[in-house]
């Protein structure tokens, strides 16, 4: 993302504050919804564009790798999140719970786990094929898996309408934009600083709306402080098990520190840029979509933060393993 992180952190928490403070409601929010139907599918539109064949392709060779990430996004995460619906409601009321097994199921950050795998001095192409991997296969993927969590701890939603709307909203229009790539690569390349900054405002757009609906239908009465501060513990503790049991798997495995690095941002990452805009198809006038999304946007920006630290950590780990291979050569 282009902006500061935590200028944009900023302006959610603002988004947050003005639907609280002056909601829209009425035509004007069908309006808005409306609009943000429209922007999502350009969203998807300009995503499919960007996508190259050749970064999808380049690294593809390294199946273990892709299988650990894919593993880790799609079958430990989902697993993981599961305890949470057992708290009782008082503590995380069911929309909140909905809420953490849609960030459970959702598909790695593509932009943040390969900023990161880079600043880490990780495998880079790699982690650019896993990411883009999980977010083409996580919008087919993340409606099942919601589907089938959902059933099992009694969550529901109109199944039928979101897979529709999946395919109409997301799906299509993103094959469109990859199958004009050819024709429109320049431009998007040439315009991508511009494109970020459309998908943040997209992001706040839903943002806006979303709560602004929630709290027309009595968010802030429905969630006590207490169970958004326990939100945020629930998200540092799934990020700590989740990076903790990938290193665990890839040591297992005998894979080198670079390859860990990939392993390790791209399979505890959870993307908000693909999350939100699904949200809005999957979870379309639900009045608790406040709650639901809470939970990853208070993740995306824990992982940020955590990230952080965590790739410096790899850079001078990965930095040090360099130089004692250079200094073994030297002596033989």
């Amino acid at each position: 993302m282009r902006l500061p992180i935590n200028g944009f952190t900023a302006l959610m928490l603002g988004a947050i504050v003005l639907a609280s403070v002056v909601p829209v409601q009425g035509a004007s929010a069908e309006a808005l919804a409306v609009t943000g139907s429209v922007a999502v599918g350009l969203l998807f539109f300009f995503h499919g564009a960007a996508l190259s064949r050749q970064q999808v392709i380049a690294g593809a060779s390294h199946w273990r790798l892709h299988a650990l990430i894919t593993t880790m996004t799609f079958v430990v995460f989902p697993i993981l999140v599961l305890p949470v619906t057992l708290f009782p409601e008082s503590w995380i009321p069911g929309d909140l719970a909905l809420g953490f097994i849609y960030l459970g199921v959702l598909p790695s950050a593509v932009t943040s786990s390969i900023a990161f795998t880079a600043m880490a001095k990780g495998n880079v192409p790699a982690a650019i094929c896993s990411a883009a991997a999980s977010n083409v296969f996580g919008m087919m993927l993340t409606p099942f898996l919601l589907l089938l969590l959902a059933q099992t701890t009694g969550a529901g939603f109109d199944v039928a309408g979101a897979l529709r709307d999946i395919v109409l909203q997301l799906l299509l229009p993103f094959f469109a934009g990859h199958a004009i790539r050819p024709w429109v690569m320049q431009l998007i390349d040439k315009y991508k600083p511009l494109l970020a900054k459309y998908d943040q405002g997209v992001i706040l757009l839903i943002v806006y709306s979303a709560f602004s609906h929630s709290v027309v239908s009595g968010l802030w009465q429905k969630l006590p402080v207490a169970s958004v501060v326990l939100t945020i513990a629930l998200c540092f503790l799934l990020l700590f098990v989740v990076i903790l049991l990938t290193r665990l798997v890839v040591r297992a495995m005998g894979l080198d520190a670079a390859d860990e690095a990939a392993v390790v941002f791209c399979g505890s990452k959870k993307s908000l840029a693909s999350g939100l805009p699904m949200a809005k198809v999957l979870f379309a006038g639900h009045p608790g979509f406040g709650m639901i999304v809470l939970p990853i946007m208070c993740y995306n920006q824990i992982q940020i933060f955590v990230g952080a630290f965590v790739a410096r950590y790899y850079g001078r780990r990965i930095a040090a393993e360099a130089d004692q291979t250079i200094d073994g050569v030297r002596s033989q």
